[in-house]
């Protein structure tokens, strides 16, 4: 295991989801994660020591790239064009560990309530929406730019129970996102403040 430990750690972390869909957060254990994937309780182990710390490290690979796409988004004027390219960096996230942090949390809420990493999770969506819109502008554009967000959310764990694929529902709650960000008058041309 210890030859491939980048990879390795994508697969336990995959395992583990893909288990705790099945089961629930609380009802598996490292020892079924290490049995699903074939290793020893020990190999695990030399990953991750409890299964908190297998979500925590979701949590904080999600939340980087969440951080990094807000550095970049708050370094440019906030035009139309803007705006639409930071839903798309955001849709796109959401195709890969985002994603499944997103079905994870959405299957397991009262755990991710009691999970210290998931404290941030929802201050960091707060921060992208208000990049897209803040505190000066309407509080109709406000809302637009967080349920263009979750409109892609939605489409990661609402969605299921219908019968397309996930490129279609990617594609339908993107261009939900999209309409909803284009509809945004007083934020069209607004400039970042000069430091």
């Amino acid at each position: 295991m210890g030859g491939r430990r980048g990879n390795t750690r994508e697969e336990i972390r995959r395992v583990a989801l893909e288990l705790f869909a099945e089961q629930g957060y609380e009802k598996t254990s490292l020892r079924e994660i290490a049995e699903r994937l074939g290793v020893t309780k020990a190999a695990l182990y030399y990953h991750f020591k409890t299964k908190e710390d297998i979500i925590a490290s979701l949590f904080e690979e999600v939340g980087e790239k969440v951080d990094e796409l807000v550095a970049w988004a708050q370094s440019e004027p906030m035009t139309r064009e803007h705006r639409v390219e930071i839903i798309e960096r955001y849709a796109e996230m959401l195709r890969g560990p985002a994603g499944d942090l997103m079905r994870f949390m959405s299957q397991n809420q009262q755990e991710v309530r009691d999970l210290k990493p998931g404290e941030g999770a929802r201050a960091r969506f707060l921060k992208l929406a208000r990049v897209l819109a803040d505190d000066r502008d309407p509080v109709v554009d406000q809302l637009r730019a967080r349920l263009s967000i979750m409109s892609l959310h939605m489409s990661v764990f609402l969605m299921r129970d219908m019968d397309i694929s996930d490129d279609e529902r990617h594609e339908a709650a993107l261009q939900i996102a999209m309409e909803l960000v284009d509809n945004h008058p007083a934020h069209a041309q607004r400039q970042q403040p000069a430091n």
